[in-house]
C-alpha cells in the first residue's frame, strides 16, 4: 500500500518483552532526535471524512481505523479536521502535517503488548473561527462522504443566536446545517452528494438527535422545502463507541516513548488494545467505508440498542458512579482504583448488584462482559487520570447512571444504595465558589483542582455553594435545588420516594466523616 509508517517498514507489535530498538529510517537518541515530520512521510490522499474534533479520542479511533482501512483496503481517503471550538490543537496538528504516533498497550493472550503506529490519515486541521473560507470551502469537496464527530455529550445542542450568516456559527448542529447548506448550493441539491453522518458523542441516538437540530434550524434559517428535502439524501447515523483512551502520557513517560518510536512527537496519542465501533443505520455503508474489510471490530447494524445499553451503563456507567468519589478519596487513576480494596468494592457493588440488576437482556451476558470491562480498568499501561473522566459529569451522569439508578428503583421497589451515594459524590465534587480559566476550582484537602462543566452548571454550584458551611440543612437544601432542575436531568428527581432525602444524608455524612468511612458502610451494606 502507499503507507510508510517507519521508514521503509510496515506497523509493528512490540511485546514488552521484546525491546525497545529503534524503528528502521529514523535516528538514534544516542545522537539526536528529529521530529516525526523528518522521519514519516505524508500521504496525499483524496479528503473523503469531515471531522468536527481534533481530541485524543477521534486521533486513536476513527483516524487509527481510516488510516488501517487506508492500509488494508482501496479506501484511500484522508481526513480533514475541523476544530470545533475556537481554543484546540490545529496549530500543533498543522506543524506536524497531520502526522502523529498511536500507542496502543494492554493485555491479549495473557501478555501485554504493545502496538506503534504512525498515523498518515489526516491531511490538514483547520480553525473556522480564523480560517473560515477554507473550512466551508470543503462543502465544495466531490470526494467527501463521510462526517464524524466528537464535540462531547454537550455539543450536540441547540443555540438560538446561531444564524446563517456567522462565520461560523456557535454550535456543531449549526455549523453542520450552515456546512450542508452550502454543499447543498454548490452542487444544485444532487442526491448524490449528500453526506454520511457518523457522530461519535456518548449521548442516546446521536445521528437521530443531530439531525433534528439540522432540520430546526433549516426551518427557522428558512433555507427551503427543497434543501429539507435533501437533508434526507443524507444519513445520519447512530453510532456507539469504545475504546479507552488516555491520550497524551505522562511527561516521565515522554523521553522513552520516543527513543522507541525514534522521533519526536508532540501528538502521542495512547489507548488501549480494544475497540469497538457500533454504527445504526437502514442503509448499506460497507463498501465505501470498508472498514470491517480492513479487519476492525466496526459492526453495522439497523439496531445497536443493546450493545448501546451495555457499554454505556456497564462500562461509562462504572466511570462515573466511582470517580467522582475515588478521586475525592484521594486516588488518581482508574487503575488505583481497581487496586484499591475499598473502591474497588464499591465499583463491583455498583455493577453487579445495581447497574446490572436495573437492565434488561441475558444477565449472564452482561456479567461476562462487565467481567471484562474490569479487566480491561486493571490495564497496567492504561494511566486513566480520573480528573479527565470527571469533565461534563453532569450531562454523564445523566446519561450514564441515571437509566439505572431508574431502572433498579422501577424493577426492585427500592433505591440503590451505591449509585444514590454516587450522586452525592457528584454533588459535593462540584463543591466550589471562585473560577479560574473556566473552571471552577475545588478542593481535595490542601490540593486545588479544576471542576469542568457547561458554564450554566457550574455557576449553579458557585451559587449554591456560595452560602454553605458545611450543615446538615446546607445538605438538604443543596441536594434538593440539583434533583430538583429538570432542564439538567430531563424531569425532576425529587419525585421518587427518599431519593432526596438519601442522597442528602450521604452528602451530609461525606462532609462530615469524610469518603472513607462512608464508602467502608456502603460496601458493607448487603
Amino acid at each position: 500500500m502507499d503507507r510508510q509508517p517507519f521508514g521503509e517498514g510496515i506497523d509493528r507489535t512490540d511485546k514488552e518483552e521484546g525491546g525497545n530498538e529503534t524503528p528502521a529510517g529514523c535516528c538514534s537518541l544516542i545522537f539526536f532526535m528529529k521530529s516525526i515530520i523528518d522521519c514519516v512521510q505524508t500521504v496525499k490522499r483524496p479528503e473523503k471524512v469531515l471531522q468536527y474534533g481534533e481530541g485524543n479520542f477521534l486521533r486513536a479511533f476513527v483516524d487509527w481505523q481510516i488510516d488501517i482501512a487506508n492500509e488494508k483496503t482501496d479506501f484511500n481517503g484522508n481526513v480533514v479536521i475541523v476544530q470545533p471550538i475556537g481554543q484546540g490543537l490545529s496549530e500543533v496538528i498543522q506543524a506536524q502535517k497531520g502526522l502523529y504516533t498511536t500507542i496502543l498497550r494492554g493485555v491479549k493472550a495473557n501478555t501485554t503488548q504493545e502496538e506503534l503506529r504512525a498515523i498518515t490519515s489526516i491531511s490538514r486541521c483547520l480553525n473556522p473561527f480564523v480560517q473560515f473560507d477554507e473550512y466551508i470551502k470543503c462543502a465544495e469537496n466531490p470526494d467527501l462522504r463521510f462526517v464524524v464527530s466528537n464535540t462531547t455529550e454537550a455539543g450536540i445542542a441547540y443555540n438560538a443566536d446561531d444564524r446563517l450568516a456567522d462565520k461560523p456559527q456557535k454550535s456543531f448542529p449549526a455549523k453542520v446545517t450552515a456546512f450542508l447548506y452550502r454543499r447543498f448550493e454548490y452542487f444544485q441539491g444532487d442526491p448524490s452528494k449528500a453526506l454520511i453522518f457518523i457522530p461519535c458523542e456518548l449521548i442516546d441516538k446521536n445521528g437521530t438527535k443531530l439531525k433534528a437540530l439540522v432540520e430546526q434550524y433549516a426551518a427557522e434559517w428558512r433555507l427551503g422545502d427543497t434543501f429539507r428535502t435533501w437533508l434526507d439524501s443524507c444519513d445520519f447515523c447512530n453510532s456507539l463507541v469504545d475504546r479507552i483512551v488516555t491520550g497524551y502520557p505522562r511527561q516521565e513517560e515522554i523521553p522513552t516513548l520516543w527513543e522507541k518510536i525514534g522521533y519526536k512527537d508532540q501528538l502521542l496519542d495512547t489507548a488501549e488494545l480494544f475497540h469497538l465501533w457500533v454504527i445504526e443505520t437502514k442503509r448499506d455503508h460497507t463498501e465505501a467505508f470498508p472498514l470491517t474489510k480492513a479487519g476492525l471490530n466496526v459492526i453495522w447494524t439497523d439496531d445497536m440498542s443493546f450493545y448501546r445499553t451495555r457499554k454505556v451503563r456497564i462500562l461509562n456507567g462504572a466511570h462515573t458512579a466511582t470517580v467522582p468519589a475515588a478521586f475525592q478519596y484521594g486516588l488518581n487513576t482508574v487503575e488505583d482504583c481497581i487496586y484499591d480494596p475499598l473502591v474497588s468494592a464499591f465499583m463491583k457493588k455498583c455493577i453487579f448488584e445495581e447497574i446490572i440488576p436495573s437492565m434488561d437482556g441475558s444477565q449472564t451476558e452482561l456479567i461476562q462482559y462487565a467481567d471484562a470491562v474490569l479487566e480491561r480498568f486493571a490495564n497496567p499501561y492504561i494511566k486513566h487520570q480520573l480528573l479527565s473522566i470527571t469533565l461534563n459529569s453532569v450531562s454523564k451522569f445523566k446519561t450514564r447512571i441515571l437509566p439505572s439508578l431508574i431502572g433498579f428503583v422501577r424493577k426492585n421497589k427500592k433505591l440503590p444504595v451505591a449509585l444514590c451515594f454516587s450522586c452525592a459524590a457528584l454533588i459535593a465534587f462540584y463543591r466550589g465558589k471562585d473560577f479560574e480559566n473556566s473552571a471552577l476550582t475545588g478542593m481535595r484537602g490542601a490540593e486545588s483542582y479544576p471542576i469542568k462543566d457547561d458554564e450554566d452548571i457550574l455557576k449553579t454550584f458557585a451559587a449554591l455553594y456560595e452560602t454553605s458551611s458545611g450543615t446538615e440543612q446546607d445538605a438538604r437544601r443543596i441536594v434538593h435545588r440539583v434533583l430538583s432542575l429538570t432542564g439538567w436531568w430531563g424531569e425532576d428527581l425529587t419525585v421518587y420516594a427518599d431519593l432526596e432525602e438519601t442522597v442528602a444524608q450521604f452528602l451530609g455524612a461525606l462532609w462530615r466523616d469524610g469518603f472513607s468511612k462512608v464508602l467502608s458502610t456502603i460496601v458493607g451494606q448487603s
